[in-house]
């Protein structure tokens, strides 16, 4: 095995990584929601929400039991995101009105070079709208899906 020397900068230092995921953690413990986080350095499409379409399938968030799942999507360094909820959720929420708000005010963060605080408050709006629509309900308390970021290329 060869190394050239250079080693990979991870894309969230560790401490964002743990107030993003206890965000995640803290916005479901209030809903029936699922809320994942993806995280990449380039989009290889056009328009970032066709990447995020092909992860939210490839993630399983399709088979949510009341398709209420919701992805928050960031490649670096082609500076691109997008927000995507599942069908139930989408609706419920305001349709593109609610989605575009959300993807506007996480651009102010992301541009302002404050990604922990733009993913964490992106995750406490979502959570609100998923609480509202998708009340916590302990006959179905199962966290149907993992809680970390997962990181692409």
């Amino acid at each position: 095995m060869f190394s050239f020397g250079k080693k990979k900068k991870a894309l969230l230092a560790p401490e964002v990584q743990e107030l993003v995921v206890d965000a995640i953690k803290k916005a479901e413990s209030k809903t029936t929601g699922e809320i994942r986080v993806y995280i990449e350095s380039k989009c290889d499409y056009v328009d970032a929400m066709d990447r995020a379409r092909e992860i939210f399938v490839k993630l399983g968030m399709i088979h949510t039991v009341r398709r209420n799942a919701v992805l928050v999507y960031i490649a670096f360094d082609h500076q691109q995101f997008a927000i995507m909820g599942d069908t139930e959720i989408y609706d419920k929420a305001g349709g593109s009105a609610f989605w575009n708000d959300a993807a506007k005010k996480l651009k102010q963060y992301l541009s302002g070079g404050m990604v922990a605080e733009g993913l964490v408050f992106c995750i406490e709006e979502l959570g609100k709208a998923l609480a509202q629509h998708f009340p916590y309900d302990p006959d179905v308390a199962k966290n149907e899906l993992p809680d970390e970021i997962v990181f692409g290329k």
